[in-house]
């Protein structure tokens, strides 16, 4: 991955889920820029409604931040974090930092707010990481931790942001900058979660299963030899 990217060539944070979800969904939503809701889209936006409300909230040693605007120029990314805290430390450590604007050194911690319920894979967790990523590189700090909050457990799931989960981070990064590049949507194949999809109909994943015009071709020779 190049060391700097240029504003002009960012791609939207949020995308990672996207691409680790579905390589093909990605690139049907942010390079041929196709969208379509469905029951879960909608339920999904309702969630982070509540926590893009801009605005910071001071509550004891707490400060909360909602819609927070996030860059990093070595990812080339950037985004909104749906909620940053802002815990206030009696000490200097590796992972806080002195925040002139709140006289104090406070340590980071992002938070997503999903529709569903924890995943057994690290789609959500590969989208917190690169908040977090963006935060250290803004901030000048180490961020160690964040959390999900689902809604459907109404519970925090914490993630802790580990040096494979980083590099993780990075390789998917560079793999989107390629095909965002050269304009390339990827391949997709079908798999149970297309039924979930909303863009479905538009992927239409079912063809990758028919077979191509050779393999018809050869089929079709095939057969008028046996009726021979």
């Amino acid at each position: 991955m190049n060391a700097v990217f240029p504003e002009d060539e960012y791609l939207k944070l949020s995308g990672i889920q996207h691409y680790a979800f579905c390589k093909r969904q990605w690139g049907l939503i942010h390079i041929e820029q196709q969208w379509a809701e469905n029951l879960r889209t909608v339920e999904g936006h309702l969630v982070h409604e509540r926590a893009h409300d801009v605005s910071v909230e001071h509550r004891g040693d707490v400060i909360t931040s909602r819609a927070m605007t996030v860059a990093s120029r070595e990812l080339g990314v950037s985004g909104e974090c749906d909620v940053v805290e802002f815990h206030k430390e009696t000490s200097e450590r590796d992972d806080a930092v002195f925040i002139h604007a709140y006289g104090g050194i406070y340590s980071i911690v992002p938070v997503e707010y999903k529709r569903g319920s924890p995943k057994i894979n690290e789609v959500d967790a590969l989208q917190l990481c690169a908040q977090a990523m963006c935060l250290e590189e803004m901030m000048s700090c180490r961020i160690g931790a964040g959390y999900i909050y689902y809604a459907e457990t109404r519970r925090r799931q914490r993630i802790g942001f580990t040096d494979e989960l980083c590099g993780e981070v990075r390789r998917i990064f560079g793999e989107m900058h390629d095909y965002y590049r050269r304009g390339v949507t990827p391949r997709g194949k079908r798999t149970k979660s297309c039924n979930a999809c909303s863009l479905s109909d538009l992927c239409l994943p079912a063809l990758e299963k028919k077979r191509d015009v050779g393999s018809y071709i050869d089929g079709a020779i095939e057969e008028g030899e046996t009726e021979t």
